[in-house]
């Protein structure tokens, strides 16, 4: 497929249109290519129609602040949901006439940087996206996220024809919605080598350059073990690796890997022939290394790589090129602009470098060809095909931002949730575990720890880790590894169970815990091994999990088989053999089925002859083992055990009102109002929302938001669970009052459920597995 890449206009025929022009990305000082990218375009149109108010707002990673210019008006916290429909509203009311979105799943906050899509779905002006990222077998959560950021586009800017093919036929985007634009790069002169090289101290030397921000994806370990080949024929060779480690790489394993490729450039006694320069450097500075370069080196591993900036940097300026043939290479380097090795072939790599070096007349051909095709990728070139999309962005859209704030009716825009508050959980927690009870706000130590709890906390931790930041984070981080600890000493290694109660003296008090406990802890070891950040606790979750699941297989407790499947569904994504999950799955979802066909009545759909707690978690067992293989039953099945729950439990004025633990409910008996528990909104509210996102039915989300506001007040007694003062939630309702006691699990029951509302409200969580 060719598409017809985007023609510039005369700029100033939008002039009387585009008057407030808005840019959201990273921006400089903050160290990465999309910060470089977003402070560049903006400069750039900025010049090229000086009659606009150009601006950006700023994604920080981070939480103190960059130093930014006057250019960035608004920031947002990359992980921080509300900030991003804060800034909808600063745009919306600053009545931006277009919002030009630099994508990359990377910068947002989220699963697959969905954060941004909250951004999205609140602003009222068109939206131009520059995808600096374009995957063609994306997973699940990056294919939801990039079909819902096309939907809220109204234009899409790719930088190569592959990234047009891609949207085309993986995405099924219409080609008359995508701007073909190049790279932006800066203008500079065609100019020899030489004259750089003196201010470097490396006159008379042939130099290899390759810059940017280090990581395990460069390839560079490719380049330097190409260079005793290259060296053997021309002794004078340098390689200069310039740019500093990038950050969240030091912030993960420290410079780990810059000392890799230092230990193999003196294994391979290349020490006189390699130089790191471990900085980020200016503009300025950039373009006298270019200038200095005989050859660019970009031995990328990964073909996905759409766009590279600092390819089209070095090309633009007249650069021969040695790079491996990822899609921005194949397109930029074709017909003799450059030379294409394969990946991870040193030897490839030393060929193609010696043949520039030893045949100047293909060098400066080369070269001259590269400048040629580069003029067209300039910024001031960029910045009005920029302006053309802009352009055709308002012809087909005619919105007033002002009309945002007519749509603020609670019917369109749902009730701010409450801010999340972690001190109970902390003042709940030591070094052990998180204690089980508390006498009003006080952790009660008589009572010990227990596993059931040190499971939902543990779950909660990984949770808020995907989008917390970085206060929540330390506290997540450090509290995580507590409630690990817990639960791998709980489990019995020689018997394959979890043991449940532990007093205060650190004594276990039974040789296994209940089988309901035993696959709660399951079920949070599914969910360490396969969201954790830290890479510790994955392998340790992994391997209790599998010493764990067998004896799953012969319980009779139907929750303890539910809990066990969602430990199964969280885990399952990760496996490579994945062969005894998916047994198990089928083994224990067959036992679910089966029970339900033998107890459910055309008035009793239910797997028991009691409704008694965590009902609903064997509906949202089904619904997932249902969704994830082709069994319909199993679907069908959960999905109308959980629509009885929800009529059963709700009241004649429209409010939730749980199953009572104070009898429960018997099949032809009366059913309990009281006492009213928490872990029952928290399990119907995962449900509902598992089921909304199977589904897509709106009316599970409603159900959800009803359920939810059960903490906050809309229930029998008018009086909310929750206490914002302490962070804490209260145990329960009694039929005159409310149990002022704030323990473990009424505690992370109201968390885990605020967790899943604010993924569900800002368009957060993606997949059906996510809910807790």
């Amino acid at each position: 497929m060719q598409m017809r890449a985007s023609q510039s206009r005369n700029p100033y025929n939008v002039s009387n249109k585009l008057r407030r022009i808005a840019f959201v990305g990273g921006f400089e000082p903050r160290r990465c290519g999309i910060a470089t990218f977003t402070r560049d375009a903006c400069e750039a149109v900025s010049a090229a129609l000086p009659s606009a108010t150009c601006y950006a707002g700023a994604v920080n990673d981070r939480s103190e602040r960059y130093d930014y210019p006057e250019r960035v008006r608004f920031e947002i916290s990359e992980k921080d949901l509300d900030s991003y429909r804060r800034a909808a509203d600063y745009l919306n009311f600053n009545n931006a006439d277009i919002l030009c979105v630099q994508h990359e799943f990377g910068i947002y906050g989220g699963p697959a940087g969905s954060h941004l899509l909250a951004l999205l779905k609140e602003v009222r002006m068109p939206v131009v996206s520059t995808l600096h990222t374009i995957l063609q077998t994306p997973n699940p959560a990056q294919r939801r996220v990039m079909d819902e950021l096309a939907k809220r586009s109204d234009r899409l800017v790719v930088m190569a024809q592959m990234g047009a093919r891609i949207l085309n036929e993986t995405y099924g985007i219409s080609n008359d919605k995508i701007d073909i634009i190049p790279h932006g790069i800066p203008d500079t002169p065609f100019a020899d080598s030489e004259s750089f090289k003196v201010q470097f101290g490396v006159q008379g030397r042939q130099v290899l350059l390759t810059f940017g921000l280090l990581g395990p994806g460069k390839g560079i370990e490719h380049a330097i073990k190409a260079l005793p080949e290259i060296a053997k024929r021309h002794p004078n060779v340098v390689y200069l690796i310039l740019g500093a480690t990038h950050p969240h790489l030091v912030e993960a394993e420290g410079e780990t890997y810059r000392l890799r490729l230092e230990r193999l450039a003196a294994d391979l006694d290349m020490k006189e022939h390699v130089i790191f320069y471990n900085r980020f450097v200016s503009p300025e500075d950039l373009a006298e290394f270019i200038g200095a370069a005989d050859i660019y080196l970009t031995p990328y591993s990964n073909m996905d790589q759409i766009t590279s900036g600092t390819l089209a940097y070095v090309y633009g300026a007249g650069k021969a090129v040695v790079s491996t043939p990822y899609w921005h290479a194949q397109e930029l380097l074709a017909d003799g602009r450059g030379a294409l090795v394969p990946f991870g072939d040193p030897s490839a790599i030393a060929k193609a470098a010696c043949d520039y070096l030893e045949d100047p007349d293909l060098h400066e051909k080369t070269r001259r060809a590269a400048y040629q095709q580069g003029r067209s990728m300039i910024w001031p070139a960029v910045a009005e095909r920029y302006l053309d999309s802009f352009q055709h962005a308002l012809s087909d859209r005619k919105t007033s931002p002002r009309t945002a704030f007519a749509g603020w009716t609670l019917a369109n825009r749902q009730y701010d949730l409450p801010p999340l508050r972690l001190d109970h959980i902390d003042r709940m927690s030591d070094g052990t575990g998180i204690f089980q009870h508390a006498t009003y706000n006080v952790p009660n130590f008589d009572e010990g720890y227990c596993a059931d709890d040190n499971a939902r906390a543990y779950i909660l931790c990984n949770l808020l880790a995907e989008h917390g930041n970085e206060t929540t984070l330390k506290t997540t981080n450090r509290l995580a590894t507590v409630y690990l600890a817990f639960l791998s000493a709980a489990l019995d290694t020689k018997s394959g169970r979890f043991r449940n109660f532990m007093s205060h003296t650190r004594n276990w008090l039974e040789k296994a815990g209940a089988e309901d406990s035993h696959a709660r802890s399951l079920w949070a070891m599914g969910v360490g091994a396969s969201r954790s950040k830290d890479l510790g606790h994955r392998r340790l979750c992994a391997e209790c999990f599998e010493r764990a699941l067998p004896p799953t297989l012969q319980f009779s407790s139907p929750r303890a088989w539910a809990f066990a499947l969602l430990g199964i569904e969280e885990l399952l994504p990760t496996l490579s053999d994945a062969d005894y999950a998916l047994n198990a799955r089928t083994t224990l979802t067959e036992k679910l089925v089966d029970i339900w066909q033998r107890c459910s009545t055309p008035d009793w759909p239910w797997f028991e002859s009691n409704v008694t707690y965590d009902n609903a978690r064997l509906a949202q067992a089904l619904i997932l083992s249902g969704y994830s293989t082709p069994e319909p039953q199993a679907l069908e099945i959960g999905l109308k055990s959980l629509r009885w729950l929800v009529s059963i439990q709700s009241t004649p004025g429209g409010y939730f009102r749980p199953i009572g633990s104070n009898g429960f409910y018997k099949k032809d008996g009366a059913r309990a109002e009281f006492d009213q528990q928490p872990v029952e909104a928290l399990a119907m509210i995962s449900a509902t929302l598992v089921a909304y996102r199977v589904t897509q039915e709106e009316s599970w989300s409603r159900e959800a938001h009803r359920i939810f506001e059960w903490f906050l007040g809309r229930n029998d007694l008018g009086l909310p669970l929750y206490d914002s003062a302490t962070g804490g939630c209260c145990d329960g309702l009694h039929p005159d009052r409310v149990n002022h006691n704030q323990g473990a699990e009424s505690t992370l029951a109201f968390h885990l459920a605020l967790a899943e509302m604010n993924n569900a409200q800002h368009f957060v969580t993606l997949s059906p597995h996510l809910s807790v």
